[in-house]
C-alpha cells in the first residue's frame, strides 16, 4: 500500500513537472528583473526600504517569437550578444530595416534586417544597444506583458517607446 501511494505521487509529480517545463519553454514564464536599467518601469526606487528589498517579477509571453511579431516600445527579454549566459530586459526602440538616431553620440544607425535596437528606460544606467549595437531577433526569448510581483505593482506593462527615442 505504501509503495503504491509513493508510486502514484511520483507519477503525478513527474507529470506536473513535464507540463510546467513545457509551458515555461513554449508559452509563458515568470522571471525576476534585476537592477535599475529599466527603472521606473521595473524596480522603481522611491525611497521606501521595503521597495528596495524586492525585485519585480514579470510575465514573459513567447507567442510573439513565432513570427518575431514585435512593435516599437515592446519590452523584451533577450540573451546578451556578448555573453550567452546573461539575459537582459530592454525596450525595443527600432525595428529591422529602420534608421535610428542615437542620442549618446548623435549618430544615425541603420538597423539590419533580422535585428532590432533595444534601450533601457533608465538611459544613464543601462547596458543595451548603445553598448553592443543592434541585436539579432533570434536572441529574443519573449515579450514582457505584466508585472506579477510585488502585489502593489501587479499590472500590465505598457508598450510605449521611451521618451526621447526616435526612429526614422
Amino acid at each position: 500500500m505504501g509503495t503504491n501511494f509513493l508510486w502514484n505521487c511520483t507519477k503525478k509529480f513527474v507529470t506536473a513537472s513535464i507540463i510546467t517545463v513545457t509551458v515555461s519553454d513554449r508559452f509563458v514564464t515568470i522571471i525576476p528583473v534585476r537592477g535599475g536599467s529599466m527603472s521606473p518601469t521595473f524596480n522603481p526606487k522611491s525611497g521606501s526600504q521595503m521597495e528596495d528589498v524586492f525585485d519585480d517579477y514579470v510575465l514573459v509571453e513567447k507567442f510573439s517569437l513565432g513570427k518575431y511579431n514585435f512593435a516599437h516600445g515592446d519590452v523584451v527579454v533577450f540573451r546578451s550578444p556578448l555573453n550567452h549566459k546573461e539575459t537582459h530586459i530592454k525596450r525595443i526602440a527600432a525595428l529591422p530595416g529602420e534608421w535610428f538616431g542615437t542620442y549618446h553620440n548623435n549618430d544615425v544607425v541603420h538597423i539590419p534586417l533580422g535585428h532590432c535596437w533595444v534601450e533601457g528606460d533608465n538611459i544613464a544606467s543601462s547596458m543595451d544597444s548603445k553598448s553592443f549595437g543592434p541585436i539579432p531577433l533570434g536572441l529574443i526569448r519573449g515579450r514582457v506583458t505584466h508585472v506579477v510581483w510585488p502585489p502593489q505593482r501587479i499590472g500590465a506593462v505598457k508598450s510605449i517607446p521611451p521618451q526621447g527615442l526616435a526612429s526614422f
